[in-house]
This record gives structure tokens, C-alpha cells and sequence, in this order.
């Protein structure tokens, strides 16, 4: 239990640990002032047993019960507060931390961590963290506490009593040991269940197009049920395998304070104990049961806060790419990769691929599939870092470059292009937040989407659903290239940006393209013959390994992938529907 509460706090960090620490302070400084009504209580029966109640007597006691409640009600307001304050805070930061984590680990990373992973961490975990965790570890250790406070105050007053609250409150730790053990693998089913549940949630959604399509509904279905009653199953197994042990850790609480009021009672009739001292004793074995019974009962939910703070800082703990370089601005923007190998898995992917890219040219990468086209575009952008041999940009390793210094060189414009939930000029100005929208319009205009963005029922106000859903995939297309404008880096990735295009959007798209690149270093993916007999150099990619390179004219003089290639790209677009007369 400690141990969890310490690794609670480290989580949370020096600012808000140290609020936590001041509102448990002020949780037992409030459980003080509730002790109040003791010697208010105490001071009533002193009067009576005298058989004489004075007016005296009877403000005093009202003064202690008035500074009790207000006191305790003020400490209680500024307790609650500061751990509001620190468990928010502390889950903002930590989602602000993860998000800054993970933009620098390899893409690897996102391939073998689903989304649903990532998202339960960053939405069930966290909110466990800033609702349960928050308010499990201050009653936990208020109560504890409290307990502790009261056993020293009643040494001053009987040590016999003392040494049963003790000995009830070692009893009650024991009890407490067992349920810990049994909620300690109960948890990480919760949570990984909890991940589940997420992941088959978004896949369900994400895929409900082709789940339609193809008739899909219930067998798909059936996963995400499953999933469901998985979550509920341990749910439910938490609350058959926890309630029996908090019912024992409750009844050793109760017992705690029924042995405490029935040896004041016993030493009151043996003539050993005062009839003040009994009353005082018996008050107060009821606030001992009142704060063992909280502490005891959010305590089963620790394991749970143990996990949540192992699976947000497992994201944290997962080695980043070595972003500590130089801040490099190069004087020309030639790209080169030198015997370069990548595996992922254990599976090669690239072998001893080198190539050079001159500044301002534009070389195409072409190839079959899985041949290792986008792995080696990822190599050069440094999404990934090589295995072996290095990549080169102006000249310089680019792991010579702080990360943030080597990205303002780069733009990228992606088959699946990805619009946020904002206004279509945001998305636009998505890397420079505080342009203007002077400049927004132009790099629209030149990406050739500014007229159906005027269409739109608010222009550029126009909130777009997330992933750009309401758009079309030509206009996404354009609009991810008029966010690639707005950078004007000096190279340009394009990754098979104009596969999935309608015909008849594919002559704008080719313009913004053209007017995109134009003067740029660029590197391009791309199965259209259209969009590879200009490059400056082709590159032909097959099992990890450039076999073929050079320009169009070249590569069609001699046999191979290339010329197969584009054999099959002329039949396809020579290729009509013929109509027979019937």
C-alpha cells in the first residue's frame, strides 16, 4: 500500500506532490477538528456528573462544537481544492507529456501499439488517475493517519485503550494486506480489458463503411460484444473477489471499536476508569470505525491506481529516437542515403540501399508492392533511424540535427491524407497557427481548392467533420498540399498522393502538385504513369534493394520491373468498354 501511494506521488511531480502532501496534512488536521466534539461531548458530561449545569458549562461546550464545525468545514474546502487542483493538473500535464513523448518515437512504435492502446491510456487511464486515483489515495492515507493521531491521543488518556485500538488497527492492516494481493491481478485484467473495449470500439467504427459493404454487421459485431462482456466479466469478478474481503476489513474496523467500548465498560464497572474517561473512549471508537471503514474501502481501488500509473508511464519509459542534435540549417538541401538496412520484427526490410537525391530534382520510387517503397521514404524522412550505413541531408547525418530543426525541412503529403475537427482555414494553417489569412487563401489558390472551399456553406470558417469526412478525396488531397504550402519546406515527400483521386479532380490535383514542388527537392511514391516519366531519376525498389535506377527514356531501353511496369500502367489506360449490339 505504500509503495503505491509513493509511486502515486512520484507520478504526479515536485509541484503537485507537494499538494497532495499539504491537502493530507489538512485532511488530518480536519479529522482534529472533527475530535472536537470529544471534549465538547466531554465537557456536558463532566457537568452533569457534577449534577450542576452552568451557563458556563454550556457556552464552552457550544464554543468547541462552533470551532470544530467551522474549522474543520474551512479545512475541508481548501483540502478538497488542493486535490482537485494537483489530480487535474497532474493528468493534464501527463497527457500533455505523453503527447510531446510520442511525437518523437520511431513509427514502429504506433505499428505494434494499437490505437486503442493509446487511446485508453490517454482517455480511461488518466481519467482514473484524476477522478479514483485523486480521491483513493487521500482517504486512504487521511484514514490511516487519523487512526495513527488517535492512538497517540489516547495514551494520554488510557494506554489500556490504546493498546486495542492498536492492536484492531494491526489486524485491520493484515486484513487489508490480503485484499491488496487479491485486487494485484484483478487490476491489469481491468485495465487491459478497458484497452480492449476501446480498441474494438474505434475499429468497429472506423470500419463501418466496408462492414456495410460487405454484410458484415453481426460477425463484426460479435468482437465488439465480446469485448463488452469481457469488460463486464471482470468487472463483476472484481466485486465477487473484493466485497467478501472488504466485509472482513469492515468487521475488523467494527470490532476495532466494539472491544473499545466494551473494555471502557468493563474498567468503568471495575472502578478503574472514570465515568469520563468511558464516555470520551466510546466517542472516539466511533470515529476510529468511521475512518478505518473509508480507508478500507476506497484502499481496494490502490491496485487500480497502480496500473493506470504503470501503463501511462510504460508510453513515457518507451525509448525515443535520439532527438538531442544540433539546431542545422543546411546550405543546400541534397538528400543521400549510404548502404542503408532496416528490419522490423526480425524481418528484413531494406539492404544496403544506397541513392542520391540532388537538391531542386525529383525522383521517382517505384516498384511492386512490399517491396520497401514507403519504408525507405520513411528512412529518409527520418521516421525511422537506419539499422546500418546513414542518411544524409545538405550533407550531414540526419541524426545530426535536433529533431524539430530537421522536420522545418521537410513537407509530406500522404496517400491518406488526415483532417482534424476545425475550420478548413486551421487545417490549412495547421503548421503556422498564427498565420494569416491572407496567406491561408493564397496557398489555397495555388493548390487549386479555393473555389470549392467558397463554396462551402462558411468558406474557410467551414467546420469539417474529423479525418475530413464531409470532403471528398480530392479535396482532402488539395488541402493537405495547401497545408504542405503553408510550410514551403525545401523537400517535399509525396507518398502516392494521387492514388485514390476521381478523374475527373485529377488535373487539379496534378496543378497543385506542380505548383507545390516547383522549385523543390522531391521525392515521390507513385504508380501513375503520368506522375513518374518527368522525374529526374526513377527508382525501382524491389525485396529491400534498388534494381533498377535512372531516367524514363533509360529504364524503358532495358528489360525488367520498370518497363514491365509500365507496359501493364499503357494496357491498363488504353483499356475501354466495348458495347455490343444485342
Amino acid at each position: 500500500m505504500v509503495e503505491i501511494i509513493r509511486k502515486f506521488f512520484s507520478f504526479c511531480g515536485e509541484e503537485n506532490r507537494k499538494k497532495f502532501v499539504t491537502s493530507i496534512l489538512l485532511g488530518v488536521l480536519q479529522a482534529i477538528f472533527e475530535a472536537l466534539k470529544i471534549p465538547a461531548i466531554a465537557c456536558m458530561v463532566r457537568a452533569l456528573l457534577r449534577g450542576a449545569v452552568t451557563g458556563g458549562d454550556i457556552l464552552l461546550a457550544l464554543g468547541i462544537m462552533l470551532l470544530s464545525i467551522i474549522g474543520s468545514g474551512l479545512i475541508k474546502a481548501k483540502s478538497t481544492m488542493l486535490q482537485t487542483e494537483a489530480g487535474y493538473d497532474t493528468c493534464a500535464r501527463k497527457r500533455v507529456e505523453i503527447a510531446e513523448h510520442m511525437r518523437y518515437l520511431p513509427m514502429g512504435y504506433f505499428n505494434a501499439n494499437s490505437l486503442g492502446q493509446i487511446t485508453s491510456v490517454t482517455t480511461n487511464v488518466m481519467e482514473n488517475l484524476e477522478n479514483v486515483a485523486t480521491r483513493v489515495v487521500m482517504l486512504v492515507c487521511e484514514g490511516l493517519l487519523t487512526t495513527s493521531i488517535i492512538i497517540l491521543m489516547l495514551l494520554f488518556f488510557d494506554w489500556r485503550i490504546a493498546l486495542v485500538l492498536a492492536a484492531g488497527f494491526g489486524l485491520f492492516l493484515l486484513a487489508n494486506t490480503g485484499l491488496q494481493k487479491a485486487a494485484g491481478g484483478l487490476a491489469g485484467r481491468k485495465i487491459d480489458a478497458d484497452e480492449k473495449l476501446v480498441e474494438k470500439v474505434l475499429e468497429y467504427l472506423q470500419g463501418m463503411a466496408e462492414v456495410k459493404a460487405y454484410h458484415l454487421t453481426g460477425q463484426k459485431s460479435v468482437e465488439l460484444n465480446e469485448a463488452i462482456s469481457a469488460n463486464a466479466q471482470i468487472n463483476t469478478d472484481m466485486e465477487m473477489t473484493l466485497i467478501p474481503r472488504m466485509t472482513i476489513q469492515s468487521l475488523v474496523a467494527k470490532l476495532t471499536g466494539v472491544c473499545m467500548v466494551g473494555f471502557s465498560c468493563w474498567f468503568y464497572c471495575q472502578g478503574s476508569m472514570d465515568a469520563l474517561t468511558a464516555v470520551v473512549m466510546v466517542i472516539s471508537a466511533f470515529i476510529v470505525y468511521a475512518s478505518l471503514e473509508t480507508a478500507g474501502n476506497y484502499s481496494a481501488l490502490l491496485r487500480v491506481v497502480d496500473v493506470s500509473v504503470d501503463r501511462a508511464q510504460e508510453i513515457l519509459d518507451t525509448p525515443q529516437m535520439d532527438i538531442a542534435g544540433e539546431e542545422i540549417t543546411p546550405a543546400e538541401k541534397a538528400l543521400a542515403a549510404s548502404g542503408i538496412s532496416f528490419s522490423y520484427d526480425k524481418r528484413r526490410i531494406l539492404d544496403g540501399v544506397s541513392l542520391g537525391i540532388p537538391e531542386k530534382t525529383t525522383t521517382a520510387i517505384v516498384g511492386p508492392s512490399g517491396g520497401g517503397k514507403t519504408t525507405l521514404v520513411n528512412l529518409l524522412a527520418r521516421f525511422w533511424d537506419v539499422d546500418e550505413g546513414s542518411v544524409t541531408l545538405g550533407g550531414r547525418d540526419v541524426r545530426d540535427y535536433d529533431m524539430d530543426s530537421l522536420m522545418q525541412n521537410f513537407s509530406f503529403v500522404f496517400q491518406s491524407v488526415y483532417l482534424f475537427h476545425d475550420t478548413v482555414a486551421n487545417n490549412i494553417r495547421f503548421g503556422q497557427p498564427e498565420a494569416p489569412m491572407e496567406a491561408v487563401i493564397a496557398a489555397a489558390k495555388k493548390a487549386c481548392c479555393h473555389d470549392f472551399i467558397s463554396a462551402l456553406p462558411e468558406g474557410y470558417d467551414t467546420v469539417i467533420g474529423e479525418g475530413g469526412a464531409s470532403l471528398s478525396g480530392g479535396e482532402k488531397q488539395r488541402i493537405s498540399i495547401a497545408r504542405a504550402m503553408m510550410k514551403d519546406a525545401p523537400v517535399i515527400f509525396l507518398d502516392e498522393a494521387t492514388a485514390n483521386v476521381d478523374p475527373e479532380n485529377e488535373n487539379e490535383l496534378m496543378q497543385a502538385i506542380q505548383a507545390l514542388t516547383e522549385e523543390k527537392t522531391v521525392i515521390m511514391i507513385a504508380h501513375r504513369l503520368k506522375t513518374v516519366e518527368h522525374a529526374d531519376q526513377i527508382l525501382v525498389v524491389n525485396q529491400g534493394k534498388i534494381v533498377q535506377r535512372g531516367t524514363h527514356e533509360a529504364l524503358m531501353k532495358e528489360p525488367g520491373i520498370y518497363q514491365d511496369f509500365i507496359g501493364q500502367r499503357r494496357e491498363a489506360a488504353s483499356w475501354k468498354v466495348s458495347q455490343t449490339a444485342g
